[in-house]
């Protein structure tokens, strides 16, 4: 089977209760991200990382963009 080069098709979804956001391709959950720094994260554990997280067209910010994260305060410091 071919490897295709095309991009899946990437969807932020719209923050939950505790305002995490559910992060899919396709049709597969990728994580679960509770900050801007997890959705990077996740996209490159799924070897997805040339993606521009904040500025791509390929990704589909759903309840709100990159700066949406309702609920939750400053990323914790380690």
């Amino acid at each position: 089977m071919e490897q295709s080069t095309e991009y899946p098709h990437i969807v932020v979804h719209a923050p939950a209760l505790d305002g995490s956001r559910r992060v899919t391709a396709d049709d597969r959950v990728l994580g679960i991200a509770t900050h801007l720094d997890d959705v990077v994260e996740i996209l490159r554990l799924a070897d997805l990382d040339r993606i521009e997280v904040e500025d791509s067209d390929l990704i589909e910010w759903q309840g709100g963009g990159p700066d949406d994260w309702p609920g939750l305060s400053e990323h914790p410091e380690g």
